[in-house]
């Protein structure tokens, strides 16, 4: 057997890793880390477009499968599971910054009905004649849509995870995922296509 195909082999699958880390295996935790850290950050990032924020989700997602380690059973993936974990924290991070962007308005006395741009001062030109593609551009019209899409759009078509895996991390029905993620592509297209008129 060739040396590729023994460490393929060898490699652990990550409910074997969460299951000898349920029986004090530090190490497989560590294992479980370096797998997961740079796809859920990058997922966590998306959805709240804040690196800081993101992180500091992604450290608390790592610290609740380490105290909810016993908790996970095999009914359901590894990855559907701190999938799940990272999007509940995501989502609720975004409904705190929703109450106090509307706490900070009303104190204003300014009409929460109301669309406001936001600037963005980090806007650099020269990125954007480069290629009207740029990561930036995807993320910041990512970052306008509704949570729902947004989520969707990025389990889908960034992290590449199935329609099925998807409505378990979701709890809707697939038919429900297909639909957003119908919705959702159509309304970025739509968003982005702007960018292509300018050119």
């Amino acid at each position: 057997m060739t040396d590729a195909l023994q460490n393929e082999s060898s490699t652990p699958s990550d409910e074997e890793l969460i299951e000898r880390f349920q029986q004090g295996d530090i190490n497989a935790f560590e294992q479980i880390v370096k797998r997961y850290k740079d796809q859920l950050l990058n997922f966590i990032y998306r959805f709240v477009g804040n690196q800081e924020q993101a992180e500091d989700i992604l450290q608390e997602t790592f610290l609740r499968v380490y105290r909810n380690r016993h908790a996970y059973r095999r009914v359901a993936k590894f990855s559907t599971w701190i999938y799940t974990i990272a999007g509940n924290l995501a989502r609720t991070e975004l409904r705190k910054r929703k109450r106090r962007r509307l706490f900070s308005l009303s104190d204003l006395g300014v009409e929460e009905d109301k669309d406001y741009e936001v600037s963005d001062e980090e806007f650099n030109p020269e990125a954007h004649v480069d290629s009207i593609f740029h990561d930036e551009i995807i993320q910041k019209e990512i970052n306008r849509l509704s949570p729902k899409f947004r989520e969707v759009i990025i389990l889908r078509d960034i992290q590449e995870l199935s329609y099925d895996e998807i409505s378990k991390i979701l709890r809707v029905p697939i038919g429900t995922v297909k639909s957003r993620v119908n919705r959702a592509r159509l309304r970025l297209q739509s968003r982005l296509k702007k960018y292509l008129d300018r050119e």
